[in-house]
């Protein structure tokens, strides 16, 4: 018999209390998801109940609708959704590329002595209030902008047949490409960070063997790294899709906030976090309060549209490599 061995008993007592902190362990990590789970769900049902009388009076018709008159109450959300998405779209075609060229460039060039300080300063980019991003952007960029940039822009690009409708406009500074400009540098920490994690992630036998085989620096980093964290470089740049989606203060400050749906990407614009900042406090009107409810519980939907398209890539990639 060993002597070591607890009684029956003891067994039994022991048995009972780790089955009891397990049983408590679980319980609440079950409730923190279910907190998540229901706070986002309260928060999005209050944002449509007090949206309801836009809800009742508009319609439908207020997501297809331009029109945004305090003074005639009449309200639409058309014109900030066509801002929020092309303002984001505008810093993730800046920002993604950008990204991948610091990640990579701190993985597999940059000297050892360089990677940290660079990664260090990138990383805090992230930390930086966005209202500093703002003040930024409208005294410091946009004057440089609309002095040395948008007027060459207009002049040179704004005549071309095909893309001179959408690089042409009034050099003022602050607009559509501004407001792009302001949050691919908001986001280009976020996406440059996941990218290179998970790209020191890669193994380094995987490397190793393409370039004995003869493969070039950009063939490894495009035919070996970038499918090896295809995933996570993706999850990367939506988790910055969905940053730029729902900035406010440094959007506000450099969008111009003019009410108008133009192909022209020099013009001043508006979003939906941008309008809900502006107008909010100032909402004494019912149904102008509930015009901006609804527009944040557009903005909720839009963001979870974006996460949810995310997670489906991930899943089909998923399923694509396990194949």
């Amino acid at each position: 018999m060993n002597a070591t061995a607890l009684p029956a008993s003891l067994t039994d007592v022991r048995t009972a209390k780790d089955a009891r902190a397990d049983t408590m362990f679980r319980l609440t990590l079950t409730g923190a998801g279910l907190f998540v789970l229901i706070s986002l769900i309260a928060a999005a049902l209050s944002m449509l109940w007090g949206g309801r009388e836009a809800l009742q009076t508009f319609g439908l018709g207020f997501f297809t609708s331009t029109e945004w008159n305090v003074g005639t109450r009449e309200f639409g959300a058309l014109v900030p959704i066509f801002g929020t998405l092309v303002s984001a779209g505008l810093a993730m075609l800046i920002a993604v590329p950008v990204s991948f060229g610091i990640a990579v460039f701190l993985t597999e060039v940059a000297p050892a002595w360089m990677r940290g300080p660079v990664g260090m300063a990138i990383e805090l980019l992230a930390g930086i209030p966005s209202i500093i991003y703002g003040m930024w952007g409208l005294f410091v960029l946009a004057p440089q902008l609309s002095e040395h940039v948008y007027p060459w822009i207009n002049d040179n690009l704004g005549q071309l047949p095909l893309i001179g409708t959408v690089l042409s406009g009034p050099p003022l500074g602050i607009g559509m490409l501004t407001a792009g400009l302001v949050l691919a540098i908001m986001v280009i920490p976020f996406i440059s960070s996941v990218m290179r994690e998970v790209f020191l992630t890669v193994p380094g036998r995987l490397k190793e063997s393409a370039y004995a085989l003869g493969s070039t620096r950009w063939e490894v980093v495009w035919d070996v790294v970038l499918p090896y964290t295809r995933s996570a470089v993706i999850g990367g740049v939506f988790l910055g899709l969905g940053r730029a989606l729902g900035e406010t203060m440094a959007v506000t400050f450099v969008i111009g906030n003019a009410y108008t749906i133009s192909a022209a990407l020099l013009e001043p614009g508006t979003s939906i976090a941008s309008t809900i900042a502006n107008e909010f406090a100032e909402a004494t009107d019912p149904l102008h309060k509930g015009s901006l409810l609804l527009l944040g519980f557009t903005l909720f939907v839009l963001t979870f549209i974006v996460l949810a398209i995310a997670r489906l890539m991930l899943r089909q990639l998923a399923k694509r490599e396990g194949n």
